[in-house]
């Protein structure tokens, strides 16, 4: 589940890096995931430029979700 968390958050990341259109309906549905998924990484950091602040905010919510999941797995797994 970590895995298509972080999924979507750097499918997210990507489509703003590469300047997707956020009136298309694909944008918007995967923004109304990724968001509420960045839980509080979103403002973490307020860098100048928006771009590099997504990347960096968003990109620590996909690690997070990714080692969070790792270790819950590794707790059951014992």
């Amino acid at each position: 589940m970590g895995a298509l968390f972080a999924l979507i958050e750097v499918i997210y990341i990507l489509m703003v890096l590469l300047g997707a259109n956020p009136d298309n309906a694909f944008y918007r549905f995967i923004n109304s995931i990724a968001e509420p998924l960045a839980l509080f990484f979103p403002g973490l950091f307020q860098l100048a430029n928006q771009e590099v602040g997504v990347l960096i905010n968003y990109g620590l919510a996909a690690v997070f979700w990714l080692l969070l999941t790792g270790v819950i797995a590794r707790i059951i797994t014992r």
